[in-house]
């Protein structure tokens, strides 16, 4: 399985669900591509956050050696899912897609994966650690119920 996951920049919210994604499939034995980007090209480049490298390390992941992109063309048949973080970046995907593409593109956090109505992970970007500790539990929770879905 490929999945890309995608916020705004490319730099917090992203990145950490990369970290937390490629760490529970390395846990299960699961042979999968997981990357991630961003809708907008602020961070093309630029490692992430060090908010968003502070609490993943807390967590026992490393995520120092990522760096910013933006999402491409080609990626919309390259991964399996691109799930992306929050709505707004969604309807950016579901624009940048097309009509003909193979990649499922959806919410992290929607129905099939919490049993309620969509949900967004909000942008931590402006605020302090505990909102991106916040953040980063949410990305975990939602990780692990992907995974026992789709693993």
């Amino acid at each position: 399985m490929k999945i890309l996951l995608v916020c705004l920049g490319n730099i917090c919210r992203s990145p950490m669900a990369e970290g937390v994604f490629r760490q529970l499939a390395h846990e299960r034995g699961l042979d999968w591509k997981i990357d991630s980007a961003g809708t907008a090209d602020y961070h093309i480049g630029e490692a992430p956050d060090r908010r968003a490298r502070q609490v993943s390390s807390e967590a026992g992941v490393s995520i120092e050696n990522l760096r910013g992109r933006q999402v491409e063309k080609a990626d919309f048949d390259h991964f399996d899912w691109i799930l992306a973080l929050d709505r707004a970046n969604l309807r950016e995907l579901q624009s940048l897609a097309g009509a003909q593409h193979s990649a499922r593109i959806g919410l992290l956090l929607d129905p099939f994966l919490e049993g309620k109505e969509p949900a967004e992970v909000a942008d931590p970007y402006w605020g302090n650690i505990e909102e991106f500790r916040a953040c980063r539990a949410k990305i975990q929770r939602a990780a692990e119920k992907f995974i026992e879905r789709a693993g």
